[in-house]
């Protein structure tokens, strides 16, 4: 459903049931909260039945109870900002289970992604990457550790692959201005989603270079310039995003990259040991003094 539901509601509010109406009143004000609650527990929380809530989801155009949920999260992904996602962890994680309850979401965050991401598309994303000319790597905010790692191994096999580190709008352009039709962009971003990724994707679009996208969700707004996008699972609300699963995407597109060029690695990389051992870069062994 491509309309933000809050606004759906918003604006059928007068033809809901006495019971739909108190259910429309709890979700615009308590969205956030709302959408932890499975159907019987919001129909608890507001006092209807649990089959008032099917209806009220079916009202708004919905087949189920679940796809209802799933269009709230999306709501909650883009419109919550630090502070509320601070509230809301301090709410849902006793400092006591911190370490177990984070694990486990994180390994949960893994098991969705590797269940949802659709391997053809992967494949096809690792071959644009392989046939680029020049990769250029946008990822920016809490996305800049990826798209620095990405960068930072695929540098081993390729002499062409450009970080694009800036928050400047003006610079990004600056960095991205020779692109073209033989070039790929891989674009990194989570929700709320970066406003200079988008504008660079926008411009390779023109410049008709070929896209990948690696992001939460093919709602999210980076979907609709790619050409390949990979989907990997992020945290939903918490004061510091789940990039575990998107890091997992990316070391597998690295893995996926030197396998297929697995002369050039090798050689890279024993040409790099005989640099390291001959400038001392890593102290292997203690020197005698």
């Amino acid at each position: 459903m491509g309309y933000d539901i809050i606004s759906k509601i918003n604006t059928d509010f007068q033809k809901f049931s006495k019971g739909q109406k108190r259910l429309a009143e709890f979700i615009l004000k308590n969205y956030e909260k709302a959408v932890f609650l499975s159907a019987a527990k919001l129909g608890e929380t507001v006092g209807v039945s649990e089959s008032t809530v099917f209806r009220f989801a079916v009202s708004l155009g919905y087949e189920g109870y679940p796809q209802f949920h799933k269009a709230l999260e999306e709501v909650v992904k883009n419109k919550l900002n630090t502070v509320q996602k601070l509230e809301l962890t301090n709410d849902r994680i006793h400092q006591k289970d911190v370490l177990k309850t984070v694990l486990q979401s994180d390994a949960e965050k893994i098991r969705l992604t590797m269940e949802s991401i659709d391997p053809d598309v992967f494949d096809r994303a690792v071959d644009t990457i392989l046939h680029a000319q020049t990769i250029y790597i946008i990822g920016v905010r809490s996305s800049a550790p990826l798209a620095s790692m990405l960068a930072f191994n695929l540098n081993v096999v390729y002499p062409r692959v450009k970080l694009i580190e800036t928050n400047s709008m003006g610079e990004m352009f600056e960095k991205i201005i020779h692109m073209d039709d033989k070039d790929v962009l891989i674009a990194i971003s989570f929700p709320r989603y970066s406003l200079s990724t988008l504008r660079a994707l926008e411009y390779a679009k023109k410049k008709k270079a070929t896209i990948v996208t690696i992001t939460d969700s093919y709602k999210s707004p980076l979907t609709q310039y790619s050409d390949c996008s990979l989907v990997a699972n992020c945290d939903l609300v918490s004061v510091v995003d789940s990039l575990v699963a998107p890091m997992s995407v990316i070391n597998a597109l690295i893995v996926a990259i030197f396998l297929k060029k697995q002369e050039n690695v090798l050689a890279t990389f024993s040409s790099l040991e005989d640099i390291w051992k001959e400038y001392h870069i890593y102290n292997l062994e203690e020197e005698d003094t």
